[in-house]
């Protein structure tokens, strides 16, 4: 571990005095290095856990590192954030159109043109970046545990020769104190996917239904009837499914509008492995031939939809995406759980079914000042909130 020298809570200026405790900013390169429960301590409620987290790290997705920053007052972890380390094309989030194309046609001749060494916090695999603390941390010191957060954080992506510092998805509306210090210390800011999340505060699927627009209830109505083709399994393991599911998977991915890491057989497999009794997948049938896959997280109260792939040709007859829908909101009301996050991309369709959108700003610095100005010149191209993506 990198270890970063120790200070003193410092009070903010107009609050109450600060507890004095020996700070400590840490560096790791493996979850494990934490420990489960400390980990989670500062993310009480936090749905892609430790677990979840120790199985992304181990799925071998090609590309990245992981690193793991922690505070630690007199021994006891009061703040942490993961993140990670990978080569970064600024043209992943570009639209469609005559500038990709260009670019592609470039990189073709460069393959390193406009490919930066980057440090980011947060996950490419989690939902939203999140900076965890103590539930004893007072709201006031929070701003001052994620400076020392941060400052670790710089000081290592600087010794591993990252050029580009980044935050990826932190939701601003939650994490005020966040997005302030980012500011303040040069972070530019730009659109990120929003997540999309419907509360379960309805009894029924004729409830849900009620509430949804007469053209589209009609739709639904008409697309639910694909249930007499379909046959839908819920299972805690893959068994022989999985390379079918990763057929699935590149089939998807490769209709997708922007790609930035690849997921492997040992991420699926590894969520329902690390998260039993919080993790499961949705198969659909049609006949023998498993034509769709919905793979899905959940603690007491929400559930995640973290990943549907399905054939494109062979499963859009069926509506797979909207039968999917309406199977996991059955699973939130059988279960009791109280909010659907049906995750990013794809949001034309999940407004229409009622969903609502929480904005993610992605922040990024150059450790060039000139080539900061450039980016924050050029980085309304780059912004990722309007792209869609293709989950159908």
């Amino acid at each position: 571990m990198l270890q970063i020298a120790p200070d003193r809570f410092q009070p903010v200026p107009g609050s109450q005095p600060a507890a004095p405790g020996l700070l400590v900013s840490q560096v790791a390169s493996s979850i494990r290095d934490i420990g489960r429960d400390a980990w989670n301590a500062c993310y009480p409620g936090q749905v892609e856990d430790f677990d979840c987290l120790l199985a992304i790290e181990q799925a071998g997705i090609e590309g990245f590192t992981w690193r793991y920053i922690t505070v630690l007052a007199d021994d006891r972890v009061v703040a942490a954030m993961p993140a990670f380390l990978c080569p970064y094309s600024l043209d992943t989030t570009l639209e469609a159109g005559s500038i990709r194309r260009t670019i592609h046609r470039i990189k073709q001749i460069f393959p390193g043109f406009l490919t930066l060494k980057l440090a980011c916090l947060g996950s490419p695999c989690t939902e939203t970046g999140v900076a965890g603390f103590h539930p004893d941390v007072p709201d006031y010191l929070r701003a001052v545990l994620f400076a020392r957060l941060l400052d670790a954080f710089e000081a290592h992506a600087a010794t591993e020769g990252c050029s580009l510092i980044g935050a990826k998805d932190i939701a601003g509306q939650t994490a005020p104190e966040l997005v302030a210090l980012l500011s303040e210390r040069g972070y530019a800011a730009i659109g990120g996917l929003p997540t999309a999340w419907l509360d379960i505060d309805f009894d029924s699927i004729d409830a849900y239904m009620a509430r949804l627009s007469g053209g589209t209830r009609k739709d639904m109505r008409r697309k639910l009837k694909s249930f007499g083709d379909v046959r839908v399994e819920i299972r805690t393991d893959f068994g022989d499914l999985l390379p079918r599911v990763m057929e699935l998977y590149a089939n998807t991915r490769d209709r997708s509008e922007w790609q930035f890491e690849e997921l492997t057989a040992e991420y699926f497999s590894g969520i329902l492995n690390h998260m039993k009794g919080r993790s499961f997948c949705c198969f659909y049938f049609v006949g023998d031939r498993l034509l769709a896959a919905n793979l899905l997280v959940h603690n007491e109260e929400t559930l995640i939809d973290k990943f549907f792939c399905m054939d494109g040709e062979e499963g859009r007859p069926y509506n797979l995406y909207f039968l999917s829908w309406f199977t996991n909101l059955r699973y939130c009301l059988d279960r009791g759980l109280n909010r659907y996050q049906s995750g990013q991309a794809y949001y034309e369709n999940k407004v229409r079914l009622g969903s609502k959108l929480t904005p993610n700003s992605m922040f990024f610095r150059h450790r060039n000042r000139l080539v900061q100005a450039v980016l924050r010149l050029v980085s309304p191209l780059f912004s990722a909130d309007e792209a869609s993506g293709q989950r159908q």
